[in-house]
Order: C-alpha cells, then sequence, then structure tokens
C-alpha cells in the first residue's frame, strides 16, 4: 500500500482524512454532494499511515448517517474488476468496516453489500468477521456454502479450509455452520475444525527454532547468528545473558559491549543497560557514534530503556545533541524528567516540528512530555501539531496535552474533539468540554446513548451527568 495523499488541513477532505471533529461539523454544513464525494474518497482511498491502529471506520459510518449517504461508490469499489487483482485488505478493509458499522445502526443495504462481498470478494474473510457481529443466523448459514466453495475438496483444499477455520479472527459463523447436517458442509468444517487444531497443537510441542547454548559466549553466538539471518533478538540474548551470566562474567560482557561482533554488541549493550552497570552509558555514547549503524540504534533502544536516574542525569548532558542520541535523549527527559526539564523538553519540541513537521515520529513522546509536565508555553507548539498532523493518533496525544496546559482547550479544541475518530481523544473531550455550547450538551447525549461509542467514553460521559445532569 502507497503513502495516502493528505490533502490540506483546512480543506474539507483534509479534515475527514484526518479523522478531526471539524471534519464532521464542515460536512454537515456543506453541500450534501460535496461531503458524499469526500467521505466517499476517503473510504475508498484510506487516508491512514497506519490502518492497524488508527481508527476511522466508525467515524465515516456516522458520517454516513448524518449525511443520509448511498453507498453506490463503495459497491462500484468492492464489485469492480480490481477485486480479482489487488487482494491485499488495505484496499477493501476500510469500506467493509463502515459497512459493519452501518449495518450495526439498522442499515440493510449494508448488510446486503456485506453479504453479498463474502459470497464473492477477494476479501471474503474481512466481511466474514463484519456479518459474524452483525448479522443474524440465518444470513450466517446462507454463506455456508459460497464460503465452502473457495476451498475444493482434496488434500490442498481441506488444508487450506482447516487453515482458514482455525484462524478465524471471529469464530462464530464457523461454529453456527459445523451444526448444519449436511455432510458437505457440517462434517466439512468439523473435520477442519479439529486439524487446525491438531496443527495449533504441533506448533506449540515443536521448537520454534534454534535457541542459545547455556554460556554467555553461546548467547553472544546466537545473537550474532540470529543477526545474520535477518532476526533482531537483541533483547531476548540480553534476558538469556541474565539467565547464564554470574559476577565473573562481566569483564568478558564489557569487553563484548565495547568491541564485539554486532550480535554481541547489541545483546552486551542490552543487558548492561538492564543492570544499570556503571560503565554502560559510557559504552553507549561510544556506540551511538560509532559507524556500525545496527549497533548504534541498538545502544539507543538501551539507553532508552533505562529507568534509574543516572540515565536522567546524562540526558540533560546528551539532549543538545544533533544526532539520533540527542533525540533520544529528549524523549527520556519528557518521559522521566521532572519540572527543571521543562526548558529542554520544549526545546526539543520546537525544533523537532521545525525541522521534521508536524508528523515526526520522535513528536509523539514530545507531545505526552510537554502535557505531563504541564508545558503552558508549549501549547501553540500543539495546537499546530493538532491541526497538521495526518496522524490521528498523534493528534489525539496532543489534545491530551493541550487538556494540560491549554486554558482554552475546554471551549476550543474539545468541542470538535467529541467527534474525532480515535475513542481516546472523544473521552478526553468529554472530560473537558465546556457544556455552555449547546452543540456539547447535545454530543454528549448521543455519545451516552450510542451503542457503537466505547464504555471509556461513555463513562467519562456520564462523569458529567452528576449533580450538573440537567444542564445537558
Amino acid at each position: 500500500m502507497f503513502d495516502p495523499v493528505i490533502a490540506p488541513s483546512g480543506t474539507l477532505l483534509g479534515l475527514l482524512q484526518r479523522g478531526r471533529g471539524d471534519g464532521t461539523l464542515h460536512a454537515l454544513a456543506a453541500p450534501r454532494a460535496e461531503a458524499l464525494a469526500a467521505l466517499d474518497h476517503c473510504v475508498l482511498n484510506d487516508p491512514r499511515h497506519d490502518w492497524q491502529v488508527e481508527n476511522r471506520s466508525l467515524y465515516y459510518a456516522r458520517l454516513y448517517l448524518d449525511i443520509h449517504g448511498g453507498l453506490d461508490a463503495i459497491e462500484a469499489h468492492l464489485f469492480g474488476t480490481e477485486d480479482h487483482f489487488d487482494t491485499e485488505e488495505s484496499r477493501t478493509g476500510l469500506a467493509l468496516a463502515v459497512l459493519g458499522h452501518l449495518a450495526a445502526y439498522g442499515r440493510r443495504d449494508a448488510l446486503d453489500l456485506l453479504r453479498r462481498y463474502a459470497a464473492t470478494g477477494a476479501n471474503w474473510a474481512w466481511a466474514l468477521d463484519e456479518l459474524a457481529l452483525r448479522d443474524d443466523d440465518t444470513g450466517l448459514r446462507s454463506l455456508a456454502a459460497p464460503v465452502l466453495a473457495r476451498f475444493p475438496a482434496g488434500p490442498e483444499g481441506d488444508a487450506e479450509l482447516a487453515t482458514a477455520v482455525r484462524d478465524a479472527f471471529e469464530p462464530r459463523p464457523w461454529r453456527l455452520w459445523a451444526q448444519d447436517p449436511r455432510a458437505t458442509v457440517g462434517a466439512r468444517i468439523r473435520a477442519a475444525g479439529e486439524q487446525g487444531s491438531f496443527d495449533r497443537w504441533q506448533r506449540q510441542m515443536r521448537p520454534s527454532g534454534p535457541r542459545p547454548g547455556w554460556s554467555v559466549q553461546a548467547v553472544f553466538d546466537w545473537a550474532q547468528q540470529a543477526l545474520e539471518r535477518g532476526a533482531v533478538l537483541h533483547v531476548p540474548a540480553a534476558r538469556c545473558l541474565t539467565a547464564v551470566a554470574g559476577p565473573g562474567d562481566r569483564p568478558m560482557i564489557v569487553g563484548a559491549a565495547r568491541s564485539g561482533s554486532e550480535g554481541a554488541r547489541c545483546a552486551a549493550l542490552h543487558y548492561l543497560a538492564e543492570l544499570h552497570d556503571p560503565a554502560v552509558l559510557d559504552l553507549i555514547e561510544a556506540a551511538a557514534v560509532g559507524p556500525d549503524r545496527t549497533v548504534a540504534d541498538a545502544a539507543v533502544s538501551a539507553f532508552e530503556r533505562m529507568t534509574g536516574e543516572e540515565a536522567v542525569d546524562r540526558a540533560r548532558g546528551w539532549v543538545h545533541r544533533p544526532d539520533l542520541l540527542g533525540a533520544s535523549a529528549a524523549g527520556v527527559l519528557a518521559t522521566r524528567g521532572s519540572a527543571q526539564d521543562a526548558p529542554l523538553v520544549l526545546g526539543a519540541l520546537r525544533e523537532t516540528v521545525r525541522a521534521e513537521g508536524p508528523d515526526a515520529l520522535r513528536l509523539w513522546t514530545l507531545v505526552d512530555g510537554a502535557g505531563r509536565l504541564g508545558i503552558v508555553c508549549a501549547a501553540p507548539v500543539l495546537r499546530h501539531v493538532y491541526r497538521e498532523t495526518a496522524s490521528s493518533q498523534l493528534r489525539g496525544r496532543a489534545a491530551r496535552a493541550l487538556a494540560a496546559t491549554d486554558p482554552s482547550y475546554a471551549t476550543g479544541f474539545a468541542v470538535e474533539c467529541l467527534w474525532d475518530c480515535e475513542e481516546t481523544t472523544r473521552e478526553v473531550a468529554a472530560l473537558h468540554a465546556e457544556t455552555a455550547d449547546a452543540r456539547v450538551a447535545e454530543r454528549l447525549r448521543r455519545l451516552a446513548s450510542d451503542p457503537a461509542e466505547e464504555a471509556e467514553v461513555q463513562t467519562a460521559v456520564r462523569s458529567r451527568m452528576g449533580p450538573d445532569a440537567a444542564a445537558l
């Protein structure tokens, strides 16, 4: 999947792609055809940089309901010829998830599309999972024959069926079909389920790969061999060292951290960092500026995992470095620093936005740190990150930081956050949004009664409906 092209944040499309609450509010005020075109574009061209952690489906489904949007564009997308050639889940997953929410809200046209796609579409398993949560037994039983037809009778087809049954995210349809009296359905599903269980048992009993021997050198050799195979096992190797190393092995481990093979250096650095060894910070600094990028990355990672005050003290000296170690030091101060470190964290936050833009990965920790330390002067930068980032996860972190630093949050961004695509962002807004705004009171009532809303959001809403419930 290619990185999505995100429209400017000031446009309706850009707002909807980001999943911002203002996207819904602007869409409701825009001409219906324009709003539906932008909404369809988002659903058919997934705008998320990481579709496995960012939420959009409920956000888009609610907007389809609010603007009474038809599903013709989604139907054409799902059943077009491209579905036979591009079978990646990322092409159709968002559209199917949106249909699932719409079906839960009672849209029969969405339910019918899911049934059709589960019977004929390339990403049928996703559609079946959506139906498992929303369809009735009769509807699911009707899909047994077309789904099983995907697995021709015979050793190869039976093996593929066993894998599908074993790996199903939602088991309800398969359990329902296993009760079917027909031998070509029920008996076959039961046999596939038994084979899948046997395969799982075999995987659990069978060693998953090579294991290190019971000595420090054997662990170092194992870590190096794994690295040569392309497997990064620095942290597991460090845990193995904890089990096998004794006090007399320290010189050998320190020597490996200084000049051993790549795998040995990485494992040794993690091990020494875990023990807060007095030599480890100097070793980390030397490794981080060395020519070996693998070792440098491992050194920085080991430093970030350290929890002692000595790591925080060293971070204060490293934070001005223009390299990876300096960036890591800023993150350590943001995570574990004290009030005295607020100027350093603020400086790192401003510099990161200036140099790398509002989507830099480093911002996640720095934004959290600004909120944790209550850096009021960070509010303008946080508002910029909130508006411009394409990541709804980072925007949610910015919203939480603003709640802790920006006195205007309750009457500003908190209001639009009630319509945000991320439930954690809606939760923060529900706790802080100023209820004097008529839109807030109405939105809180809707969230409280919506069966699709997350429990944490509804709990936050109800916390505002105590003695002042009449105000809502």
